[in-house]
Order: C-alpha cells, then structure tokens, then sequence
C-alpha cells in the first residue's frame, strides 16, 4: 500500500519515481547530523567550534580532568595557525592581576564603568530561554563581568541575580518604544536608571545578518515576551534594518548624547558588523564634527551567529572579524 501511495502521490518526485525504497533518503537525512559528529568529525574538525574545544566546555563544567596526553593534535603548519608567544621570565601566580579591568567611559560620561576583558555577549530573552539566561546571570555575577540583554529588551531574568547589565537598543527599541514603533525618550530614561544596567549599547548592524531586520511572528509574541519589549501581546512585531531616530552619522552621534543625558551619564556605545570603510569613517567624522564622542565600539564579526537569519547574509555579507 506504501509504495502505490508513493507511486501516485504528486508532492515529492522521488517518491514518485522510486516508490518505497525513496523513504530511504529521509532515513539517511535524519541520521546524518550524528554520523558527521560521532563518525566523521575530527576532534580538530567543526565549525564554528571544534570538537576539542567543545569537549573542554564539557569538562570544565563538570569538573572533571580537561587535560591531554601526547601533546597537540593542532596542524601547527597550516595556514592561519596562531599561537601566544612566551617569556622565559614567568611571573609569580601571587604577582598577576587576576582580575584584569578596563575604564570605559569617555569625557562626557559621568558614571564610568570598569569591564572585565571577557563578558557574555548579546543574546535576548525570546532566542534563549528563561533557565539559559538565568545560568548566564548568575555566572557573570559570580565571575565579576557583564551580561549583554541583546536587542530583545531587559527582562527579569537579566537582572535576576544581579550581575552587571549591557542594555542594547536595536531598531525595534524593545523597552523604551512608542505606541508607533519609534523611541520613546520616558520609558528610556526610566529604564537606563535601573542600577544594574551599567552601559547602553545601540545596535546598528550585526555580523549574522547585517543590513536585515527581523520579524518576531505573533504566534510567538507570548504575553511575557510582550510586557517585555513594550508591544501588543499576539501581534507581529517587526525589527526594521535601520533606525527611525537617526538616519546620518551626525544625527547617530547627537543621539548617542540624547541617550547618555537621559541615562544619568552611563557610557553608551554602539554595535556594528563592519561593511564600507567610509561609513564608519564618516561617523569618526561626525564625532570629531560635534566633539562628542562613543565611550565604546563593539565590532562584530560576519561569523557571528544569531537565532535566525537568511543563509545569504550568514554566509556572504560582512567582514570577518579577523579581517575587521
């Protein structure tokens, strides 16, 4: 019965053409995620994270043995191999500043921040869960660095065990949004007050898809994720590819103050993938035009990942961050 179903279904040609043993292929297809991981997958093998690396995250988290025999299984040959060079005058342990920082925060701001050298980037409440953020938390509070919301908005859970926040602004300006889409200044200023957000970053591109916007469809506009944002529950939400509150460099950089006034002086800067050499130049222009400048620049590489983007721009549009 099968293969006279398949033999006069009209929807998939294989079947079609192969009646029952068509099936075949789906089998394989489902299989092949595994036999490329367990079979054909080298330990140095794997993109974006080889399996050898993913296997220390593994060990690490469970405190067990993460050390190897024999030494590296690395082609130390091959091109784009890179290494730390040593000193042979090693310092003390008890003589190393364990907890490296770096000030940001220009002359215009008013409350600076110390960083740690290694924070959790942008990642939003809607493309990780409730427990994935609430670990992320509570392991930058305990580690002493900060957790970037991403453009999703702030939720409780960014700020549930109290480590430092990075609140990014997005096109959709998710908590701080009018009734029509746009930047609300009130909900803004009311929001960047909170004491755990500590910096204000404005997302103008990413690497995974820079120049594209993103739907949030109203199947999955949840009455959580709408109090969270500032948006109408059951609706589709729509992230636009550029701002509505600036559309030139100066206009951008004249912003970036509105945005450090409204937030009590909190350093604010900006995320980009890097394209055209001459748009990032014209907002260094803009800034020494205006003589305010960015407290600080997050650069993010044309591999960055994100939870959707068209393959296209993954793939084939922005610069890679070894290159940017």
């Amino acid at each position: 019965m099968t293969a006279i179903y398949d033999g006069r279904q009209t929807k998939h040609a294989i079947l079609r053409n192969f009646p029952l043993i068509g099936r075949a292929r789906w089998i394989i297809e489902s299989v092949r995620p595994f036999v490329q991981q367990y079979i054909l997958e080298t330990d140095a093998g794997g993109a974006p994270i080889s399996r050898m690396f993913r296997n220390i995250v593994y060990q690490r988290a469970k405190n067990s043995r993460d050390t190897i025999p024999f030494g590296t299984q690395v082609d130390t040959y091959k091109t784009g191999y890179e290494w730390i060079a040593h000193s042979l005058s090693a310092l003390n342990v008890d003589d190393i500043d364990l907890d490296p920082r770096i000030i940001i925060g220009s002359r215009h701001c008013k409350q600076p921040y110390s960083a740690s050298i290694l924070n959790i980037s942008a990642m939003s409440f809607g493309s990780l869960s409730k427990p994935a953020l609430q670990v992320l938390n509570k392991g930058a509070k305990l580690g002493g660095f900060y957790h970037n919301t991403g453009e999703g908005g702030v939720s409780p859970y960014h700020l549930e065990y109290g480590a430092d926040v990075v609140w990014q602004v997005g096109t959709g300006y998710f908590g701080c949004r009018n009734d029509a889409g746009g930047f609300d200044a009130e909900k803004f200023s009311q929001q960047a007050a909170h004491i755990n957000i500590k910096m204000i970053e404005i997302k103008l591109s990413q690497g995974a898809k820079p120049g594209h916007g993103g739907i949030l469809p109203a199947s999955k506009n949840t009455q959580e994720i709408a109090d969270i944002r500032g948006v109408k529950v059951g609706t589709q939400v729509d992230s636009p590819s550029t701002h509505s509150a600036f559309s030139t460099p100066i206009e951008l950089v004249n912003f970036v103050q509105t945005l450090r006034d409204l937030s009590g002086g909190k350093p604010i800067g900006i995320k980009l993938a890097l394209g055209r050499r001459s748009k990032f130049v014209a907002i260094c222009k803009a800034m020494v035009e205006l003589n305010i400048t960015l407290d600080f620049v997050t650069v993010d590489g044309g591999e960055g990942g994100t939870g959707a983007a068209p393959p296209e721009y993954s793939n084939s549009i922005g610069s890679p961050l070894r290159e940017a």
